[in-house]
Formats: structure tokens, sequence, C-alpha cells
């Protein structure tokens, strides 16, 4: 089976992110995911794909992904 891309990519700052679909009562139970030294992480519940971001002004954007992040920059 040929590998199909994530349905969404979100660079981000730090290697620990939250998910939870964005999907309100659509979304998913909120997960805590660590990237290691991938510098990616696959969300199992909803293959939403977070990646570091290499550069520092690369935008993180509450609105495409609320609760993300993590520390000074989120909640």
């Amino acid at each position: 089976m040929p590998e199909l891309p994530a349905p969404e990519v979100i660079p981000v700052r730090s290697r620990r992110v939250a998910c939870d679909g964005v999907g309100g009562a659509l979304g998913h139970p909120r997960v805590w995911l660590e990237m290691g030294e991938a510098g990616f992480v696959e969300c199992g519940y909803c293959d939403r794909r977070f990646i570091l971001a290499t550069d520092d002004a690369a935008p993180e954007s509450e609105r495409l992904a609320p609760g993300v992040y993590e520390g000074p920059g989120g909640h």
C-alpha cells in the first residue's frame, strides 16, 4: 500500500505537542505527542503531522491548531 501524505502538516517549535483533532465534538481525546529526535510526530487518531520548525520565524497558528502548543507561546 503506498504511503499517503499527512492530511495536515503543522510547524511547531516544541518537540512536545498536544492534539485533540480540532474538531470540537468531532475531535478526539487530547493526547500529548513527543517528537524525540525525528523532527516530526504524527497523531495516531487523526494523522495530523507536527513538524519541528527549522526557523524561529516559522508561524505557529493557534487558529489551525488550538491548544497544541506548550510553554510561553501556548496554552
